[in-house]
């Protein structure tokens, strides 16, 4: 399978972020789009909110320049920052009187986020998901089966 440039880095980033405890859902640097773009928090200017999905006068000049931030449109960012927040547990956009997860530092919490982006991530490149596991457990026509023989 062939990935773009962007799709790689953006996961290893992500991964990086996540297995060095750099994923934090709530500070624009440390989110999945924040990790994204080498931790800046440049791109919250796109939006209103953290975790809109409408593009502010900024992000649609932005966007209607075809400007791309990591080979991402300022639209793609707000999409990909919405799904790491809505699989962490957040009601969008972020704000102190919805709901958020008890604890969002918890890996729990984080890894859902990881996996829902990374699926995301997938789905913009038109390449399958490097984190569908069910593909492991599928048998192929001519496999053998295995039965599994319990004796108590």
């Amino acid at each position: 399978m062939k990935t773009s440039n962007r799709l790689e880095s953006a996961i290893k980033k992500l991964y990086t972020a996540y297995y060095s405890n750099q994923l934090f859902p709530e500070c624009c640097k440390q989110c999945a789009v924040g990790n994204i773009l080498d931790k800046t928090d440049g791109w919250k200017h796109l939006s209103d909110y953290h975790g809109a999905l409408q593009l502010n006068y900024i992000g649609r000049v932005h966007q209607n320049l075809g400007r791309k931030f990591n080979g991402y449109s300022p639209l793609e960012l707000l999409q990909i920052e919405a799904v790491f927040l809505t699989a962490c547990g957040y009601q969008l956009p972020l704000h102190h009187k919805n709901n958020k997860p008890k604890n969002p530092n918890d890996n729990d919490v984080l890894f859902d986020g990881l996996i829902a982006v990374i699926g995301f991530l997938c789905e913009l490149d038109g390449v399958s998901n490097t984190m569908d596991y069910t593909k492991c457990f599928e048998l192929k026509n001519d496999s053998p089966k295995y039965e599994l023989e319990l004796s108590f």
